[in-house]
């Protein structure tokens, strides 16, 4: 199949290169194309706009910042929905709230085409080895139509109701990770007297209650940071997580949902990011914590 893919941030490349993988024509497309390059040596074909990306591909995925990105993308002048768009499928993958996933699917299905939303958990690794969990919103038949190619992405996929559930769901998932972070780093900070190696802390937290599955897979590169060493390849930096953040607050709002935990977490990662540490693994939140104090 040909398919496009538009938005070449970390998860963006990721899921090109694995598609290329399975066999797929892959079309790219990034506002710097710098990003392009790596996947044009590896045979890519590079796009000159959305609108040339959309008129090349079968299937087009968009993974975006934000829902302004989403709106530039596709409603620009050279947007994906620019041209002819009439039977195409569109899989959109960005971090938003539900109603900016709504709102795009109103406006791709007025263009006589396939709308799906498909989130994801999981992080550049899960990606290259189609190991992601897609949470997906929209029609039984567009998401059935959608299936082969979130199955080569994805080593579990949920359709969890119309368009607007999934974008609900993957915020829902990803806030308790968000404040673990968070927790993290104060037991880290109540613990640091101890004087115990890094590496036994980490090992030790990994086979407790007290550890998320992210500390079970990051533990190591964790330990590492603590150390002083290097954490390594950075997976989702502590900025973007700070504007998934922003989105998970704006959506209790939206639903009249108190959310005092995140929004304390919110603060303490924005403390964390002035820091310097915003370009950083979003794990690094647990690392300026238990620094913060330090005589």
């Amino acid at each position: 199949m040909r398919v496009g893919v538009a938005g070449l941030g970390k998860m963006g490349a990721a899921i090109a290169a694995r598609l290329m993988e399975c066999g797929h024509d892959v079309i790219v497309w990034n506002r710097s194309t710098g990003k392009t390059k790596p996947l044009a040596d590896a045979g890519a074909t590079v796009a000159t706009s959305p609108a040339d990306l959309a008129a090349q591909a079968e299937a087009i995925l968009t993974i975006l910042t934000d829902a302004a990105a989403i709106d530039a993308v596709y409603h620009g002048a050279s947007g994906l929905l620019s041209g002819d768009v009439n039977g195409k499928l569109f899989v959109e993958m960005s971090t938003v709230q539900p109603e900016t996933e709504i709102a795009l699917a109103d406006r791709v299905r007025a263009s006589n085409a396939a709308f799906v939303e498909c989130p994801v958990g999981g992080t550049t690794g899960p990606a290259r080895q189609g190991k992601l969990f897609g949470f997906a919103g929209g029609s039984e038949a567009d998401v059935a139509r959608a299936r082969p190619l979130l199955d080569q992405i994805c080593r579990r996929v949920e359709h969890v109701g119309d368009v607007g559930a999934g974008a609900g769901l993957k915020l829902a998932i990803n806030l308790p990770l968000m404040i673990y972070w968070q927790a993290l780093g104060e037991a880290l900070a109540i613990s640091r007297h101890l004087n115990v190696d890094p590496v036994r802390m980490m090992d030790i937290i990994a086979d407790t209650s007290g550890a998320s599955t992210a500390v079970k897979n990051r533990g190591p590169n964790i330990a590492a940071w603590l150390a002083g060493g290097d954490f390594g390849a950075v997976t989702f930096n502590l900025d973007d997580a700070r504007k998934d953040i922003r989105t998970m607050i704006a959506q209790g709002k939206a639903r009249g949902v108190d959310l005092p935990l995140i929004e304390r977490t919110l603060a303490c990662f924005d403390e964390a990011s002035a820091a310097g540490y915003g370009q950083g693994d979003g794990s690094g939140q647990a690392i300026y914590w238990s620094r913060r104090d330090k005589a």
